[in-house]
């Protein structure tokens, strides 16, 4: 898959040091969000008193106080809260674990690409765009995905209900989907070998589930009905696991097969090793020795439980349902230590795989089932069919403090309504401007809004300040990323992991006479005025040198705005293949004559000497008329004939990605040494 590697070990200081730095200069950033917003609320607070003392601001505090206690008053039901939790705990560790030292480099060639490996050609050239730009910019979306998804975490762990609490959700749900498709391959529910056992259909779509029921109405949650359809899902999901589980010719029935590993047993050993303390991978690989031993036992171990417990939660009966909850929660805990190995362990590990998130979903279900059945919602004396302002029958029992709405506040506004003294005050407390100076009282439109803002940060709850604090951070990730989505070259840093950083210096280039590729003379002195890139290449070079022309041409096309005051140029380095056929060749093949300011220079063998001598190149001819060995570097040669800056241009692998890093620096050098 192209463009899925930088050519880059995961474990390059450079590459490392670089997203560390960006992490501590994200981190001021994350921090002054929050400062920013709390000082604005203490501002505001502090100053729409004053500003209020017509009535609007009493009179919207009041409201805003009366909704903050019977929001209080009301405890959030105990399944969503969970859900609530739960996964923001989990966007939180997740994104933590994308700060992972070996993320920039190792997600795309680790994670990404073997998880599309065995998906169609289709989903694998959709996910390639994903891995595309991971390798270009590394540094901006590995730092991009640790601050959304603790962001995601933090917004649902703030913003328990209302339009916050559903926009967080929905975020998650995004964020969610857009790594099922581009991380995780789908799932790789394309792909054959499918199994829950290792995390099918993929863990982060029970995220997405989570947040999609997150964005429900709170009272849907106070009524068992949503924790039945819960528990009947994630029935099903079990019901159809199993029989996937037990498709004959799957490779899961056998342990070994002709001497070799069976398709559960070679996952578990595959697992095993994983670098993570010692006595863990002991346990995996003894349970992987016990399925190989017994693979037919443990897969219909394995497809019985899935059947039973996908049973108990299509039922529909709490106490079928609580013996389904039990079973399930002992296997998914089985399974996520023995097979999944915890799944975040590696280096490279982005989850705690699928086992916890779904054990969260089917709990919540249980306790959105067996919870109260709205009994917040229902006085006593209504519950038992009496008329509403009829006591409630002898015996019974008082409604919980706070559960039910009094008439205290319908009472007020029906006495504001008649016209009472009451309703009086309140309207001469109101934003009801006096007839008399109305005019003069009026405020202008932006005072209007500054005022509307003011009130609003002043009467709004730390949770709400908390959650725009979160979607802030959200914002600290999305914004590079979007930026590094748009930009189709890839980070010079890859080029400087892969070369070194460049040398900075200051001293007049030693001047040459040439021929060029058309057979005219050319001279150093001849380019004065001009900024040059100047490489050296061996025309019959079938490695180095022809990526090598890929990034000048690279490096052409992204300084064509300055193309008449940059020239890319190279001087033959071969002591046999120096005629103006093999540069003309060479040209031909590497399509660098279509660049209109481009030099391929050569010479007589002593004149070509000269020059190596003069620029540090080292050119020695292989027996049997084969290539020239050399060292690969380009000059940086200001407009005043100075060299500005000598670049290490051994492309290593030569990937898509480091050929655009090797491009973009070797443009930016030019840029550098024009002054723009």
């Amino acid at each position: 898959m192209p463009g899925m590697t930088s050519g880059v070990g995961t474990g390059n200081t450079l590459i490392a040091e670089a997203f560390r730095s960006a992490l501590r200069h994200q981190l001021f950033i994350v921090a002054a969000i929050f400062l920013v917003l709390w000082l604005a609320r203490l501002i505001a607070a502090s100053s729409w008193p004053i500003q209020g003392k017509t009535g609007t601001g009493r009179h919207f505090g009041a409201a805003s106080a009366a909704g903050q206690a019977r929001t209080a008053a009301e405890p959030e039901p105990p399944g969503r809260r969970l859900l609530r939790i739960g996964f923001g705990i989990l966007w939180i560790f997740d994104g933590i674990l994308q700060a992972q030292p070996a993320m920039p480099l190792g997600m795309p060639a680790q994670v990404i690409k073997p998880t599309a490996a065995s998906s169609p050609a289709w989903v694998q050239h959709l996910v390639n765009a994903a891995g595309t730009v991971w390798t270009y910019h590394p540094i901006q979306v590995s730092a991009a995905a640790v601050w959304i998804q603790v962001g995601i975490g933090l917004w649902l762990l703030f913003a328990r209900q209302g339009p916050w609490a559903r926009l967080g959700a929905l975020a998650s749900v995004g964020w969610g989907l857009l790594v099922w498709v581009f991380g995780e391959s789908f799932g790789g529910i394309f792909a054959p070998g499918l199994t829950w056992l290792f995390g099918a259909p993929g863990a982060v779509l029970f995220y997405c589930a989570a947040g999609a029921l997150l964005t429900l109405p709170e009272d849907a949650w106070r009524t068992p009905r949503l924790g039945r359809l819960i528990l009947a899902g994630t029935g099903v999901f079990f019901a159809g696991m199993a029989v996937l589980q037990a498709w004959p010719g799957r490779g899961f029935w056998q342990g070994t097969s002709h001497g070799q590993s069976g398709t559960l047993t070679g996952m578990i050993r595959d697992m095993s090793q994983t670098p993570q303390p010692h006595f863990l991978a002991r346990i995996v690989v003894g349970f992987a020795d016990f399925v190989a031993a017994h693979g037919f036992a443990v897969n219909l171990f394995t497809v019985i439980a899935l059947a039973a417990i996908g049973a108990a939660f299509l039922s529909g009966r709490p106490r079928l349902a609580r013996l389904g909850v039990g079973a399930a929660l002992v296997l998914c805990l089985a399974d996520w230590v023995l097979i999944e190995d915890l799944g975040f362990l590696g280096g490279v590990g982005t989850d705690p795989n699928s086992m916890i998130p779904i054990a969260l979903l089917f709990v919540s279900g249980y306790l959105v089932m067996t919870g109260p059945r709205a009994g917040h919602e229902v006085s006593p004396a209504l519950d038992r069919g009496a008329a509403p302002g009829q006591q409630a029958p002898a015996g019974a029992s008082a409604p919980a403090a706070g559960l039910i709405p009094t008439a205290r506040p319908a009472a007020r506004d029906a006495s504001a309504a008649s016209g009472t003294p009451a309703a009086a005050g309140a309207a001469a407390s109101s934003d009801t401007p006096d007839r008399a100076g109305s005019s003069a009282r009026t405020p202008s439109r932006p005072a209007a809004l500054l005022q509307r803002a003011t009130r609003a940060l002043a009467t709004a709850s730390g949770r709400s300040i908390a959650a725009a604090g979160a979607l802030g951070v959200v914002l600290v990730g999305v914004l590079p990323s979007a930026a590094a989505s748009a930009n189709p070259n890839a980070d010079p840093i890859i080029a400087q992991a892969i070369g070194g950083s460049n040398d900075v210096v200051n001293y007049p280039a030693r001047p040459f006479t040439l021929t060029d590729q058309h057979g005219s003379p050319v001279s150093l002195a001849s380019l004065h005025g001009q900024v040059v890139l100047l490489t050296f290449f061996d025309p019959v070079c079938t490695s180095d040198c022809p990526l090598i022309g890929h990034e000048f041409a690279a490096a052409a096309r992204l300084l064509a705005p300055d193309s008449s005051q940059v020239k890319l140029a190279a001087v033959v380095l071969s002591p046999t293949y120096r005629s103006l056929a093999a540069v003309q060749a060479f040209d031909r093949q590497e399509r660098l004559s279509q660049m209109s300011n481009w030099l391929f220079m050569t010479g007589s063998l002593a004149q070509l000497k000269n020059v190596w001598h003069s620029y540090g190149v080292v050119a020695q001819d292989l027996p049997a008329g084969a290539m020239t060995l050399h060292n690969d570097v380009a000059y940086v040669i200001g407009r005043d004939g100075d060299v500005r800056q000598i670049i290490n241009t051994d492309p290593g692998p030569g990937t898509a990605a480091s050929q655009s890093s090797f491009a973009v620096e070797l443009a930016d050098a030019a840029r550098q040494a024009l002054g723009t």
